[in-house]
């Protein structure tokens, strides 16, 4: 690449803001899709829930290996070079995951699933840094919001075509062809260079780092309680019906999303810092209300909240990673997600322990605890 090429390229402009919301949107698509593929992968191999619920760590091991790896990947490639081969391991993992009926071959799928999107998460944010710092106003939520929309997508979409007759495999093909073609799109506003120099392949987080990966942490932990036991709170403790227990998740991934969508209007009108302070107190009282909800309406408006609370707490995080001057980018950026997917994987697991020990609603409202000082915690993420 010249010199002026370079220049240029160091300040994104739309092509490039376009290509990342492309990169972020086929990246919801694709995680998704896999949700639907869930059943009929357990039903191939043949295991019963403990061992299948080992099987699907491969796919968090996966990611949470590669994410540390791709920071410095970036900084010595680029995003492009680092971008479009880990979007490509992972959608190409997807027909495999519609159809391997061996065990072995699954958790090789699993695994490189999780690292291909895991490396793509970590780039993908890196490019969003550096593109909404060049443009000068907040985009970050817009991004998440776009990775959430695609989310959503890429579930229904499966699931569609799966409920209209589709085989797993030729489903999973399909949506790959569609993603493909986004990131075929997105390629030409991939940057190509960093202006950054290699350091090393990890660094554990410290100062300012740790308080947004501590951040992150708690946030993805409240996603991931939401998505694995809003359903048994609804059934048990709201009386609800098995067929309408996923009503809870629901609302609170509705509101996530057009949350995301309308967050950068107000990061830019109140900050960052008090947009994740408001933002931990609403999630809070949500938790609060669920928890002592008289009926499942009021349970449904908590988790609609518990959505609205969460849904800038993370993209401001990445922007405060891309600011802060503890940590190099490259080892910050990683850092930060790593952590993140970490309380997306202990989530469930912690809810379920806490909820042996106390009952379900006590362990909502440790979480409630949690999010209160992620509100309180915003005063040192100023700036």
């Amino acid at each position: 690449m010249s010199s002026l090429s370079a220049e240029i390229e160091c300040v994104p402009g739309r092509l490039h803001q376009t290509a990342t919301r492309i990169t972020f949107l086929i990246s919801g698509i694709a995680l998704a899709a896999w949700a639907p593929l869930v059943p009929y992968a357990k039903a191939r191999v043949d295991v019963g829930d403990g061992v299948f619920g080992l099987l699907l760590l491969c796919l968090g091991a996966g990611s949470i290996l590669s994410m540390p790896l791709a920071g410095p990947m970036v900084s010595r490639a680029g995003y492009r070079r680092v971008i479009i081969p880990s979007a490509l391991l992972g959608f190409a993992m997807l027909p495999l995951l519609a159809s391997v009926s061996s065990l072995p071959w699954l958790i090789v799928a699993l695994f490189l699933f999780g690292g291909g999107i895991g490396a793509l998460d970590v780039a993908m944010n890196m490019q969003a840094i550096v593109v909404e710092r060049a443009s000068g106003r907040s985009l970050m939520s817009g991004f998440h919001g776009l990775f959430s929309l695609g989310a959503i997508i890429g579930a229904a979409s499966m699931t569609g075509l799966l409920w209209l007759g589709v085989t797993p495999l030729m489903a999973a093909s399909c949506v790959v062809g569609i993603v493909l073609i986004g990131l075929f799109l997105a390629a030409p506003g991939l940057l190509s260079d960093t202006g950054q120099q290699g350091g090393p392949v990890f660094a554990v987080p410290h100062g300012i780092v740790l308080v947004i990966g501590l951040v992150c942490f708690v946030s993805f932990l409240s996603e991931g309680a939401m998505l694995d036991w809003t359903a048994i709170f609804f059934v048990d403790h709201l009386d609800v019906d098995v067929s309408r227990a996923g009503l809870g998740f629901a609302a609170f991934s509705v509101t996530m999303t057009l949350g995301r969508l309308t967050g950068d209007r107000f990061v830019a009108r109140f900050g960052g810092g008090r947009v994740v302070a408001a933002g931990g107190l609403v999630a809070a009282c949500g938790i609060v209300l669920l928890t002592f909800a008289p009926n499942w309406l009021f349970g449904l408006l908590g988790c609609a909240l518990v959505g609205a609370g969460c849904s800038n707490i993370v993209p401001v995080m990445f922007t405060r990673a891309g600011q802060q001057t503890a940590m190099p980018e490259h080892l910050a950026v990683p850092a930060v997600a790593t952590l993140g997917y970490i309380g997306v994987l202990m989530g469930p697991a912690t809810i379920g322990f806490l909820s042996e020990l106390m009952g379900l609603g006590m362990a909502f409202l440790a979480l409630a605890g949690l999010l209160l000082a992620v509100s309180g915690a915003s005063r040192f993420l100023q700036g």
